[in-house]
């Protein structure tokens, strides 16, 4: 991230969840200069952004394992912040007891529910019983609070640092590569030139015409122009199903020839189009070669 956008915005990152939530820990390494603050929603974690009382939201989009946070596309046709920049957080579960306590003592453990379902094999081999609790994080301040030494919680390495705990276990999904991808959102954009020795990340929203094969025609432009498109998403908003909206996410930067060709067929063919934001592809896609 560049240096602060504007530096009358405290230099907070607000997020969702309790302290030593991965979340938080996103928060941490993104911004460790920052102020992270805990929210209880999103709503409001991008509300503080909106009233300048943060200068950044740090939002989970989607999980490789859990799939999209339905809300997420919900509120963002409501905000008027914008995408700066995206993360990717491996979660690494660890399996958290009181101090002293040993691997062998823990009988019960608790989580959220897709936490113990991502551990579930874990837990059957050693014959713990899960527990569902409503957040991970939560589950290990809980359990600072608890004398029951047979008792633990799966959390992140930041809940363990929090909340006093101790390891006994790290890396304790069954399956390895769980990452949840994260969205930074401000309230402008950075002035940062566009540079053609990185990559990046365009996201849109649009809604197709009431036409005949009118998604078709829409995506078509990027087709035709190389641009290749990343992620795609529909979702219902409003209360009603008169409309689909979409999500997208291109691999490019709105200032490249192909892309403004691109574009310019999508506004012919769509409506209600708005640029979410234009950003530099996270370390992890280029690893993964997906962008």
């Amino acid at each position: 991230m560049s240096d602060q956008l504007n530096p009358t915005v405290p230099s907070i990152v607000a997020y969702q969840g309790v302290e030593g939530a991965y979340s938080h820990l996103s928060c941490k390494k993104v911004f460790p200069q920052y102020e992270a603050c805990a929210c209880d929603d999103f709503q409001s974690a991008i509300l503080m952004v909106e009233e300048g009382s943060a200068e950044y939201a740090m939002i989970p989009l989607e999980n490789s394992t859990a799939g999209r946070v339905e809300e997420i596309y919900r509120l963002l046709p409501k905000t008027h912040l914008q995408i700066v920049a995206e993360h990717f957080e491996p979660v690494n579960h660890c399996l958290l007891a009181l101090p002293g306590v040993k691997l062998e003592q823990i009988k019960t453990v608790s989580s959220h529910p897709q936490a113990l379902a991502q551990c579930f094999h874990h837990l059957e081999t050693l014959n713990i019983k899960a527990i569902a609790a409503a957040d991970t994080a939560l589950s290990a301040k809980d359990l600072s609070l608890d004398i029951n030494a047979s008792h633990g919680a799966i959390a992140s390495s930041l809940a363990a640092e929090l909340y006093g705990l101790n390891i006994v276990a790290e890396n304790f999904q069954d399956v390895s590569g769980n990452t949840t991808r994260f969205i930074v959102l401000a309230k402008n954009a950075s002035a940062d030139a566009y540079d053609d020795k990185l990559k990046y990340i365009t996201s849109i929203l649009f809604t197709v015409r009431n036409i005949p094969a009118a998604l078709y025609k829409a995506l078509g432009g990027f087709a035709t122009n190389g641009v290749n498109v990343i992620k795609l998403e529909s979702y219902m908003d409003g209360g009603t199903m008169e409309a689909s909206h979409f999500h997208i996410d291109l691999a490019g930067h709105p200032n490249e020839a192909a892309m403004v060709n691109a574009l310019d067929e999508l506004n012919y063919f769509a409506k209600d189009v708005r640029l979410l934001g234009s950003y530099p592809a996270h370390n992890y896609r280029v690893k993964h070669d997906f962008v």
